[in-house]
C-alpha cells in the first residue's frame, strides 16, 4: 500500500443509514472490534459508544494524520476503549490471532490492488475468531453519486469470491444508502471430524 491511502480524509460515514447499519453490525458489549482502514475514526467512535467500557475497538490505518486526528479526539472526549494503530492493513496486523469478535471494512476494498485485497482478507481471517463476524461496506456499482470511479467499484459477487476461500459465510446483505451497500459474513467455526 501507499504511504497515504487513496481516499485518505474521505469517509462513507455520512452516506449511510447509520441506524440501520449499526443495527446490522450489532456489536456486542464487552467484545473486541477491529475497524480496518478507519481513517479519522468516525465508525470507531460510534462503535466505542456501543461496545462499552469493557470492550475494545482497534482502529487501524496506514494514514498517520488520520490516526493522529483520532488520537486527539479520543483524548478530548476521554474515550478509553479505542486503541489507534498505524499499520498497513495488507500486511501482518499487530493483533493476536483469533482475538477479534467483529471486523468492519468500510469502503476500503475497492482502493486495494488485487493482491492487497487477498492479503488483507487473509489477515482478517487470521485475527477474527471462529464464529466471529466481518462487515464490508462498499459503493454500489453505479456511475453516479459520490465515491470512486465505476471501474473500481465492487459487486457483491466479487466480494463473495474474495472472502469465501477464507471460511466466511454470508449472513446477510443490505442496501444502507443511495450509494452504499453492506455485506455481513460469519467466520466458519472449526468443525470436528467424526470418526467412523
Amino acid at each position: 500500500m501507499r504511504d497515504k491511502p487513496v481516499a485518505a480524509g474521505k469517509s462513507s460515514f455520512d452516506l449511510i443509514d447509520r441506524e440501520k447499519t449499526f443495527a446490522i453490525i450489532d456489536v456486542k458489549p464487552g467484545s473486541s472490534f477491529l475497524d480496518l482502514a478507519c481513517g479519522v475514526g468516525k465508525y470507531s467512535i460510534e462503535i466505542a459508544n456501543k461496545i462499552g467500557e469493557k470492550g475494545t475497538v482497534h482502529a487501524v490505518d496506514l494514514w498517520e494524520e488520520g490516526i493522529g486526528a483520532l488520537t486527539q479526539e479520543i483524548k478530548a472526549k476521554n474515550i478509553k476503549n479505542i486503541t489507534p494503530i498505524v499499520a498497513d492493513i495488507s500486511k501482518k496486523l499487530p493483533l493476536e490471532e483469533s482475538s477479534i469478535d467483529s471486523c468492519l471494512m468500510a469502503t476500503i476494498l475497492h482502493d486495494l490492488s488485487k493482491s492487497e485485497q487477498t492479503s488483507t482478507i487473509q489477515e482478517v481471517a487470521s485475527v477474527v475468531k471462529p464464529g466471529g463476524m466481518i462487515t464490508i461496506i462498499e459503493f454500489k456499482k453505479i456511475d453516479k453519486g459520490p465515491g470512486p470511479p465505476i471501474d473500481i467499484r465492487m459487486e457483491e459477487e466479487q466480494i463473495e469470491a474474495l472472502v469465501a476461500p477464507y471460511g466466511f459465510i454470508k449472513v446477510m446483505g443490505s442496501e444502507i444508502g443511495a450509494f452504499t451497500y453492506l455485506l455481513k459474513y460469519k467466520k466458519e467455526t472449526l468443525r470436528r471430524r467424526t470418526i467412523e
